[in-house]
């Protein structure tokens, strides 16, 4: 971490969680738009390539961004210059919504760990599509979109948003995740029982054969589901001919929580969560027999961490909450120590 990093983590930390990632992704925003801002990032943070071939697609380093730090792609320049190999932005529902009400991010910094209840606030499709448009072939790495039902539609209409936000955004995207296991959107958790999966993932498959679509689509799955519900969802990934697997989005566990926050609703994501993302991914790979890759996210903060979920079978990993506590420079240490 930089002198820099150290002096400003305490003046953020002593802002609203929420308050504070806006402020850090404008940041980002603005010095990715400046050339010379951008050039003295991309500087500050450059590291050996080290590339890694999955989904058809060629990544310069097997460390990513995790959907949920630019939930609108406002900021996909100056994160690129943070040497991630990928960046999925989202997650990006069909129509704009607010989220679930303030306060909805907490900080249990003795534990490492967040939890948010966000609910997918996005600013929908249409205004995130005209962002990456302008993006386009200026981006310098590999850009996911995670995309998500919108809170009003019923569950069983919930493919014909996904089919919607596929349609958008496969000519912008370099691969797009189906995600179906955040616990902030009332019911979105049982599209990954087996004969709601099967139905969801039939459409969107039927779709892209009838468009001939070649984009990779992966399925974001939850860390809570039982070995027998993780069976079953990995059978149907497969059947359904998706072309990758994250393991996994946050958990509603508190296991092995101290801090007094524990009882706020939501998603937890950070340290204590490294047990059970290393568990489902060991699952995983047994499950998957190298069909696809998996990418591997959750409780990852160092560089020991990210080596070993590759060593477990991760093609990528992915990180968000270790940038909380570590500050932006983890994924360069990471990479160097490959």
């Amino acid at each position: 971490m930089t002198g820099v990093q150290t002096c400003a983590l305490p003046i953020f930390f002593a802002l609203d969680p929420e308050t504070s990632h806006q402020l850090t992704l404008n940041a980002l925003r603005l010095a990715g738009n400046f050339p010379l801002s951008n050039w003295f990032l991309t500087q500050l943070y450059k590291t050996e390539s080290k590339p890694v071939q999955a989904f058809g697609l060629t990544f310069k380093n097997p460390i990513g961004l995790a959907a949920g730090y630019d939930k609108d792609g406002v900021a996909v320049r100056g994160l690129a210059a943070l040497g991630f190999g990928h960046i999925e932005i989202g997650t990006v529902t069909p129509k704009p919504q607010a989220g679930n009400p303030r306060p909805r991010v907490f900080r249990l910094a003795e534990d490492e760990a967040v939890i948010n209840r966000m609910g997918f606030p996005s600013q929908g499709m249409s205004k995130v599509a005209g962002r990456m448009s302008k993006v386009g072939s200026q981006k310098s790495v590999i850009v996911g979109v995670n995309l998500g039902k919108n809170k009003d539609t019923p569950l069983e209409e919930a493919a014909r948003d996904y089919v919607e936000l596929m349609k958008v955004f496969a000519p912008l995207a370099d691969y797009l995740t189906i995600n179906i296991s955040s616990p902030n959107t009332i019911g979105l958790r049982r599209l990954q029982n087996r004969e709601m999966l099967e139905n969801l993932l039939g459409q969107i498959n039927l779709e892209r054969e009838t468009w001939n679509l070649k984009l990779p689509i992966l399925v974001k799955i939850s860390p809570d589901l039982s070995d027998e519900e993780l069976d079953d969802a990995i059978g149907v990934i497969l059947d359904k001919k998706m072309d990758g697997i994250i393991a996994a989005n946050t958990t509603l566990s508190r296991e092995g929580v101290r801090s007094n926050l524990k009882g706020e609703t939501g998603g937890l994501s950070g340290n204590p969560l490294k047990g059970r993302s290393e568990a489902v991914l060991s699952r995983v790979v047994k499950l998957v027999h190298e069909r696809v890759p998996i990418i591997s996210a959750g409780g990852i903060a160092s560089p020991e961490e990210a080596k070993k979920r590759l060593a477990l079978g991760a093609s990528l990993v992915q990180v968000y909450t270790g940038l909380v506590y570590r500050g932006p420079g983890l994924t360069k240490q990471i990479i160097e120590s490959l």
